[in-house]
């Protein structure tokens, strides 16, 4: 009787270790067909794959369409993107953990890929700059601009969304904006649309080619131009088409098409904006006539803003 007994516990002993077994290899081959699907001769370089610090930052603006065009980057082959907002340059506690932390934030890659981060705070913070230079003097900088008043509209639309969904009160956009019938200049989603200040501090440290402008509201209109001009910058080989988007009617803007897949941005973009009263979106407009001048002359170029 025991010796049908351990006969027994061997057979099952083996039975288990013959499906972990099993499993692994199952494990690897999949690791391995995925390694195909994403590039063929990738799977050799499996085991190289790291965590490293971004070649390429999107650093804004906010609302501008940054969580866009990193989507539709992420399109390229050569290309992964850190999947959240990381924060490290202009966030005190973040910053403080160093390198280190910043690299643990970002995607595994192949060698030869680019890893990409955005973001869009980084844009109108004064200390930002020069820490983003202190970690690579090289890295490559995309900023995407709307329409400023646009832009202002949106931000404040993003956060009254926030605040009711916490059922917390908020004053209508016209209260904040208007002071006497005048624009208040201490509105801080007004500041983050005085594009040239920010951009003078960047200026400050880095060439002006180091930096790209992607135009946010032809990226909303046509997307395919302004990626293969990213493209181009970020020295990339041209792999994005315009087979990889689709207007999506119902949503009202372009969706992304890849190896069958498709992918729209969530439901918080293009949500549409909280009321504004034309004559103070007419005071808006001259307001930031000087400034978006200001602003064209730095990058060389002018856009169709109000």
């Amino acid at each position: 009787m025991d010796s049908v007994m351990e006969q027994a516990s061997g057979t099952m002993f083996w039975t288990v270790v013959l499906a972990l077994l099993l499993l692994l290899l199952e494990t690897q081959l999949c690791l391995c067909l995925r390694e195909l699907r994403n590039g063929g001769s990738r799977s050799t370089h499996f085991m190289a794959t790291q965590q490293r610090l971004p070649a390429a930052i999107i650093i804004g603006v906010r609302k501008g369409g940054t969580r866009a065009l990193l989507e539709m980057l992420n399109l390229h082959p050569d290309v992964d993107v850190a999947k959240a907002e990381v924060h490290y340059f202009n966030v005190e506690e973040h910053y403080q953990q160093g390198l280190d932390w910043y690299r643990a934030q970002m995607p595994f890659t192949l060698p030869g890929q680019l890893t990409v981060e955005k973001t869009p705070g980084y844009f109108a913070s004064p200390q930002v700059p020069a820490r983003v230079w202190d970690m690579n003097p090289a890295v490559r900088l995309l900023l995407i601009v709307r329409d400023p008043a646009e832009r202002l509209v949106s931000d404040y639309t993003q956060v009254l969304h926030n605040r009711l969904e916490r059922h917390k009160p908020y004053q209508p956009l016209e209260e904040i904006l208007l002071h006497q019938g005048d624009i208040n200049p201490g509105y801080k989603a007004l500041h983050r649309s005085l594009y040239h200040q920010h951009l003078a501090r960047w200026l400050q440290v880095f060439p002006r080619e180091q930096i790209h402008v992607v135009d946010g509201d032809a990226l909303i209109r046509d997307p395919f131009p302004e990626l293969r001009k990213a493209e181009r910058f970020l020295g990339l080989p041209a792999r994005i088409s315009s087979s990889n988007f689709y207007y999506n009617a119902t949503k009202g803007f372009y969706c992304l098409l890849s190896a069958g897949h498709d992918k729209c941005l969530d439901e918080s973009k293009g949500r549409p904006h909280a009321p504004l009263s034309v004559q103070a979106f007419q005071k808006l407009c001259h307001y930031f006539r000087k400034p978006n001048k200001l602003f064209f002359d730095m990058v060389g170029r002018s856009f169709s803003w109000c």
